[in-house]
């Protein structure tokens, strides 16, 4: 086997290690009891099968390759990243959509979802698709910790909500469905004020975890954005290349979002002063980590086939791959792939199970590390 070889199975091998060790210790050792997730498609576990609008994956051939083989309301063949990020926790494997009528308390007490794809920092852009506003997706999760002490008994609520793993993951539908789809007649002055948009929704982000922190959050995981000039979709407006003005805001968010982590998370060690609280950091022991999803896709773009990838500028489901996502990748799409582990991207958008694993593996052996 090739030193390459090696080295691209380490950070699997590792993660598989962090599981069998959950199973081997048993829950009671565990240092993150449960997880909350937030956000859009790349994360959405299945809320907005629950709500009224078009943007939907509870049909074939959506959720495949899942245990069940049936559609689950997750935007890929089968698992996403926080599905794996779960179990690598030695929680459930599966994160439960929070609105499914099917999922009681009992069963959300070790971690619920509560994203809604389509959604974004910015309200305009949930509004698009009438898809749940990043802050009625915090109204849900107030009605939750309320259910949860009713559950749990106070104390044992509150050590979870502290001590519990909270993702937030949105952004990208802000700039390609919101920003960069509205007319412009000056693209050059539209380009140019992209960093004051970036700016606006870092705000948003910088509000919405101090919101979590008051809740009792004291583990975040601020996710940046993806080379999002390299989906499917944009190479095909693109002509088969990376749309990198897009690449380009992602990058520069990142960079605020960096930022915005660093500052958030200082004054959290133990023992921090009010000195250190007041420059900006959250305190009361609360850590914060900045979830590189850029840096793991863009490995995987670089050298597909290092990782197990052999297609990056296709989706899988569709005849071209490149503009089939929701309905338009169904039961009826002639000539989805047989095999989406070939594939990084399953629609047009939306990574596949083998890429949201690989991108699980990469968190878990950098900023989730912490966690452990």
């Amino acid at each position: 086997m090739s030193t390459l070889r090696r080295h691209s199975l380490l950070p699997i091998i590792l993660l598989q290690l962090h599981i069998v060790l959950s199973v081997v210790l048993g829950p009671a050792a565990a240092k993150v009891p449960a997880l909350f997730v937030f956000g859009d498609s790349t994360v959405d576990t299945g809320n907005n099968n629950y709500i009224s609008t078009v943007i939907k994956s509870d049909f074939g051939p959506y959720g495949r390759d899942l245990r069940d083989g049936q559609p689950s309301g997750r935007f890929s063949n089968g698992r996403l990243a926080v599905d794996f990020i779960s179990e690598a926790f030695g929680l459930p494997p599966l994160v439960p959509a929070y609105l499914d009528p099917n999922a009681n308390i009992s069963s959300l007490a070790t971690g619920a979802c509560f994203a809604s794809a389509g959604a974004g920092y910015d309200n305009a852009t949930s509004d698009l698709f009438s898809v749940m506003p990043i802050w009625e997706e915090l109204e849900y999760f107030k009605e939750y910790t309320s259910r949860l002490r009713s559950f749990h008994g106070d104390a044992k609520a509150e050590e979870t909500l502290s001590e519990a793993l909270y993702i937030v993951s949105m952004g990208t539908n802000d700039f390609l469905e919101n920003y960069y789809a509205m007319p412009s007649g000056d693209a050059a002055r539209h380009a140019a004020a992209a960093p004051e948009y970036a700016g606006y929704l870092l705000g948003v982000a910088e509000a919405f975890a101090r919101e979590l922190h008051a809740l009792g959050a004291r583990k975040l995981d601020l996710n940046g954005l993806p080379p999002m000039g390299c989906l499917p979709l944009e190479r095909r407006v693109a002509g088969g290349a990376c749309t990198e003005e897009y690449n380009a805001a992602a990058r520069a968010f990142n960079a605020g979002l960096r930022d915005l982590v660093a500052r958030l998370d200082g004054g959290s060690g133990a023992g921090a002063g009010d000195e250190e609280e007041e420059e900006g950091g959250l305190g009361d022991g609360a850590r914060v980590v900045y979830g590189d999803v850029y840096g793991a896709v863009e490995e995987v773009l670089d050298d597909p086939a290092a990782h197990g990838f052999e297609v990056v500028g296709a989706g899988c489901c569709g005849v071209t791959g490149r503009f089939e996502m929701g309905y338009m990748c169904n039961g009826a799409s002639p000539l989805t792939c047989a095999d989406a582990g070939k594939y990084a991207f399953w629609d047009a958008i939306h990574p596949t199970e083998h890429l949201h694993r690989f991108i699980a593996d990469r968190k878990m052996n950098t900023s989730l590390y912490v966690f452990l």
